[in-house]
Formats: structure tokens, sequence, C-alpha cells
């Protein structure tokens, strides 16, 4: 995960507005979290959106980001707050964290967000460095369908939502490159008075790496991971061809 793609995450207070009370992973997290001894690391971590709920729970938590603007945000959403997370500024493909964990975790799609194998390969060696012998990763990322792969190249509504007085309409646009499987989204969102006048425009780009399933059996076991569960949601609904994410489950056994 670079920097240089990392333009929706410029705005912490934006980003969670849109997304903070969205947290489908928790449960599956939570019954993960009660059956291990120790930290648990959550990378790529943002503002602590299911790190905060985890510690919460009565956990140690290492939150681990790349982004600045989104520690900082995280840390002053814990500034009053009896929770016991240490917040770390690294590169997840590179991590130096000086422990090893028995559970490690990346929620939010953050896996889509290394885009060469050269990434996914760091991102997947750091995680294993971290991990005790049979220590547990999970991580979600979304399931390369034709629906979601072929989007539309011109502006698609997505949602709505308000923020203070005003209506935002959100659009995008995709575009998907076919031979590095990476997906290229603009977003445009439409800040819009009770008038219904749109006031105020804001775009910002991201890419997206996406992984099929054969070739994420093959990454994780090269990896020295074993597959334990993959489910179609984070409800652990069995994955099939009409799912729109991956959910794994997998264990450290090399």
């Amino acid at each position: 995960m670079t920097l240089n793609n990392s333009e929706e995450y410029n705005d912490p207070i934006l980003y969670d507005k849109e997304n903070e009370a969205y947290l489908p992973e928790l449960p599956l997290l939570l019954k993960w979290a009660e059956k291990q001894k120790g930290t648990i690391i959550d990378i790529a971590c943002g503002t602590g959106r299911v790190t905060i709920p985890i510690a919460k729970a009565g956990h140690k938590v290492i939150g681990v980001d790349i982004h600045s603007g989104m520690l900082a945000e995280a840390r002053n959403k814990t500034t009053n707050l009896n929770v016991d997370i240490n917040w770390m500024e690294q590169d997840c493909s590179n991590l130096n964290l000086g422990l090893k964990s028995n559970l490690l975790y990346t929620v939010g799609n953050s896996f889509q967000h290394f885009l060469t194998n050269e990434d996914q390969d760091g991102l997947l060696s750091s995680v294993n460095n971290h991990l005790e012998m049979n220590g547990i990763f999970i991580f979600g990322t979304r399931f390369p369908s034709a629906e979601e792969l072929l989007q539309p190249t011109s502006e698609e509504y997505w949602r709505s939502y308000t923020d203070n007085e005003a209506l935002v309409d959100v659009y995008t646009i995709s575009h998907y490159d076919s031979l590095q499987q990476i997906q290229h989204y603009t977003t445009i969102r439409k800040y819009k008075n009770k008038e219904g006048q749109i006031i105020d425009e804001k775009r910002t780009n991201i890419s997206l790496r996406y992984v099929y399933p054969k070739e994420m059996e093959r990454t994780l076991r090269l990896h020295g991971f074993e597959i334990i569960n993959v489910y179609g949601d984070w409800k652990e609904t069995p994955l099939t061809k009409d799912s729109h994410e991956m959910i794994y489950v997998c264990k450290k056994i090399r």
C-alpha cells in the first residue's frame, strides 16, 4: 500500500462519516479474538474503525497504518478512552513491530491496495513474520465477478448521505485493466443544499487489485498459510460464484 494511492484517505473526518458505523467484520473477528492470547495486530487500521471496538471488548491491540493522517485521527478518537491500543506508523509490506501475535487481521478490503505481486509478497511475508506458528490471519477482498469488474466507465450513481445540512450524492467512474487486474476508480461527491442545487463537488481516485480464488490459494500457500475457511461475507456465508467478497481465515503452518 503506497501513499500515492491514498486520495480516499486524505480526509479522515470524511472517511469516518462515510464508514465508521459500518462494522460487518466485528462479530467474526471477536469470535477469533476470544480464542487467542496476547496482542492482536490490525494491519492498515486507518482511523481505528474496527481496532477500537476490539480494544473496547478488552483486547490489547496494535493498529498499524502507513497514512499519518488516518493514524492521527485514530489517536484523537482514543484520547479519552480507556483502551489498550498502540498506534504505529509503518509500511504494512515491510513491518518491523518487534513482536509476534496469535491473531493478525486486515479489513476494509485493504488487501486490494497492494497492487503488484511484489507488494502482496511483502504484505504476506510481513504477516507471516509477525505471527506465531499456528497463528491466525483474517482478511477480506472483493470477489472478482463480471459485475464487479465490468462497471460503467461513465458516471454511475452509488449512494447518498447527509453531511451536516448538505445532501451528498456519490457517483463512481471505473476502468478495469485486465492485464494488471487493477480497477481504477474515480469517486465523485456532489454536495447539494436544501433546494437541491449543487454547491460543491469533490473527486478522488483510487486503484484496487483483484485476485481470483485459485490465484489466492496458491499465493497464500507459497507464503506459509493454510486456508481454514473462505466465506462469501463476514457472516460466514459459503463462497459462491455470486458472492461479492471473499473472507479468508488462514493459519500459519510454516
